[in-house]
């Protein structure tokens, strides 16, 4: 099982509405790096739910329930989509501020790849961050 982090802006989509919603299609990617992440993304891989913009922090847990296909809002051919459940909200939110001060997280994607929406996340800095939100995973 591979780890991911998404990113949402909190006034678009948040955390809070993704739990009403059960799931939702990840939409909107339109960078090909990030692209080619969610294609990358596998039927149960687990998936840190990052509020960007305002916020900045690890807020929750989901998974990949539905690989990549056609993303609905484009009829153009290149962008694709995955299928998200919420899992679980983390025991403390884990900050961008402490994730750049703790030095086992310094290659991590999302602080070397700071602009894509869509990043990897390896095994080593997921227990890192769920070590970090008080949480067992």
């Amino acid at each position: 099982m591979a780890h991911w982090l998404v990113k949402s802006e909190p006034f678009k989509y948040s955390w809070d509405q993704f739990v009403k919603d059960k799931k939702t299609f990840w939409d909107g990617v339109r960078n090909y790096a990030a692209r080619n992440f969610l294609r990358d993304m596998k039927k149960g891989d687990e998936v840190f739910f990052y509020h960007s913009n305002e916020g900045l922090e690890i807020v929750g847990i989901a998974r990949v329930i539905k690989e990549s296909y056609q993303d609905p809002t484009t009829d153009e051919d290149a962008w694709v989509v995955v299928d998200l459940e919420p899992v679980k909200r983390l025991a403390n939110p884990v900050t961008l501020k402490q994730i750049k001060a703790e030095p086992k997280l310094a290659s991590m994607a999302l602080l070397k790849l700071s602009r894509l929406s869509v990043t990897p996340v390896t095994p080593q800095e997921w227990k890192q961050i769920l070590t970090m939100a008080g949480d067992k995973g």
